[in-house]
């Protein structure tokens, strides 16, 4: 996801707008009607609200999933370096390959780094030697294996 909210545009969310927000990072299934009763404001105003920040592009609905309940049991960040020129064609060849779930590109040692899920270990090594090894520019690549995860908030 592409951030296209700048700092000007925050300013233009007020109280309301933020409490919103906040209210349904916490819980996504949040009734409209229990924000607006907390807020002292119609349910109306709240699901206007609602919709005006969904078309900005301030809020997404989407369904989040339990990774391990879906049957993946392999979690791993891949730091990769590319060839020069390439970059911005090994990001969206790997952006196409359905283990790759988090892809962002970064300065520092590596060039892109992108979280994969799999469901096993042979799933993971056919990801590495079949799928990622193959695409034209990948120069090399380090593998990190999610051991526990601490902490996971969506913005």
């Amino acid at each position: 996801m592409e951030s296209s909210i700048s700092i000007n545009q925050l300013e233009n969310l007020d109280s309301i707008d933020l409490y919103l927000i906040e209210a349904l990072q916490k819980d996504g299934r949040e009734a409209f009607a229990q924000i607006a009763d907390q807020l002292k404001v119609s349910p109306g105003m709240i699901r206007q609200r609602y919709n005006r920040l969904v078309e900005l592009g301030y809020l997404k609905v989407v369904a989040v999933t339990n990774p391990l309940m879906m049957g993946v049991r392999k979690m791993a960040m891949i730091g990769i370096r590319t060839d020069g020129g390439k970059l911005m064609q090994v990001a969206e060849k790997l952006s196409e390959l359905k283990e790759v779930v988090y892809l962002v590109i970064l300065s520092g040692r590596y060039d892109i780094m992108i979280e994969v899920f799999c469901r096993d270990h042979a799933e993971l090594l056919s990801f590495m030697t079949e799928k990622l090894s193959t695409v034209d520019g990948v120069r090399d690549t380090e593998s990190f294996m999610h051991l526990k995860i601490v902490k996971e908030i969506y913005f």
